[in-house]
């Protein structure tokens, strides 16, 4: 039910944050960017204070082209590192392997890594996560051409629970296939022109746009 949600979830606001030392500041600024998503309840909203914070999601902004020397950004982790090396045939531009680009929109030679999404135990259960990165990915699509995120059991521990684990990914992968990622070689990708990420948001704009519902 809707009314299980400690307040309205259209009054969530995402911050997006990208940490770096003051005086990297020219070209050869470190790579990959790591930027922060953090997603919370105003203190103007009436929320309970412990629920005012929704979640997080940790990203990665990857320049593609040889310039930047992706490839050598211990961050990225090595399934992203081979997962570049694979779909990156022309390092020189950024260009992708060719059925890959065929089905993705032109623009910036860049691509955001979705590496950690977790929201508060509150607001689980509801399509909050799914609504959140889509939401982030779309404001994000001015800076980078394609999302990726490679979902894993081991990236569910579970106390030992290997079942648990791999529901928990399956789930995971749901999720981001509902908003439009498609899995390319072991990986979901999306285009951050996808009009599903738009479409994300609509069940949770039927049930709590003032006017719906009673609201």
């Amino acid at each position: 039910m809707v009314s299980e949600l400690p307040a309205n979830p259209l009054s969530i606001e995402l911050t997006l944050s990208h940490r770096r030392f003051w005086w990297r500041i020219d070209d050869e600024d470190e790579q990959p960017e790591l930027w922060a998503v953090s997603a919370d309840v105003p203190d103007r909203e009436r929320c309970p204070a412990p629920a005012r914070h929704v979640g997080d999601i940790g990203l990665l902004l990857a320049d593609l082209t040889r310039e930047r020397n992706v490839l050598d950004a211990g961050a990225l982790g090595e399934w992203a590192v081979e997962f570049i090396t694979e779909t990156v045939i022309d390092p020189d531009h950024g260009r992708l392997h060719p059925e890959l680009d065929a089905e993705i929109t032109p623009g910036p030679p860049r691509m955001v890594i979705v590496r950690r999404v977790e929201l508060a135990v509150p607001w689980r259960g509801h399509g909050l996560g799914g609504a959140l990165i889509a939401g982030t990915l779309r404001i994000l699509a001015p800076q980078a051409r394609l999302g990726a995120c490679r979902v894993s059991p081991l990236d569910f521990p579970a106390e030992g629970d290997r079942m648990a684990a791999e529901l928990a990914s399956v789930r995971a992968g749901v999720m981001l296939e509902r908003i439009g990622f498609r899995r390319w070689r072991g990986v979901h990708v999306i285009d951050l022109h996808e009009p599903a990420l738009l479409d994300a948001r609509m069940d949770l704009l039927a049930q709590w746009w003032p006017g719906r519902n009673g609201r």
